[in-house]
């Protein structure tokens, strides 16, 4: 049934296919297991930064076997641009408690840094137990500070990029697999 489910109509002639739904797949499996082994005998809070991370989330917390939180936060630095404006604000505060958690952040995509330095020191001001991050894409030839990404799912080069909940405007967030932009 899935091998018959084609997205090819909401994909434009300028998207060049760059990571597929199964290698993303593979990865967050590994990942998973990963973040099981280094958890063991705790719960860990898992916090989706929106609004990309929620495809990201909601399939890798189903890889980690062990008992586990999620919540959310919501920040934006991009606006409407494919560029980080620099300025990052709150749109949905953390309802969860995180002093002495063992807290991991999970992004959709770090190229600054900038973000997650902001989120890491407001988050720490919570004193969580440990404090880690995870991405799903790392653009490192990006990063303007001096940021540690606990986890990583893939690194890109710099290019706009699409698909499995990041997103063009607010659209295309429902493709299966990533796509980079040109033109």
């Amino acid at each position: 049934m899935l091998e018959e489910f084609n997205q090819s109509t909401l994909i434009p002639e300028n998207y060049e296919l760059l990571i597929t739904h199964e290698e993303i797949q593979k990865r967050l499996f590994e990942l998973g297991k990963n973040i099981a082994k280094d958890y063991e005998g705790q719960k860990p809070i898992l916090i989706g930064v929106l609004n990309g991370a929620f495809v990201l989330l909601s399939d890798l917390m189903r890889y980690i076997n062990i008992d586990l939180e999620i919540d959310f936060i919501r920040i934006s630095s991009y606006g409407d641009g494919k560029e980080s404006s620099g300025h990052i604000k709150v749109l949905k505060p953390l309802s969860a408690d995180i002093k002495d958690r063992a807290v991991i952040v999970i992004e959709d995509i770090v190229d600054s840094g900038l973000s997650v330095q902001f989120l890491e020191n407001m988050l720490s001001a919570f004193s969580p137990k440990s404090l880690k991050f995870l991405t799903l894409l790392q653009k490192p030839e990006k990063k303007i500070v001096d940021i540690n990404i606990d986890y990583v799912g893939f690194n890109i080069d710099d290019q706009f990029v699409v698909g499995y909940g990041l997103d063009d405007q607010q659209i295309k967030r429902n493709l299966r697999d990533i796509y980079a932009i040109f033109g």
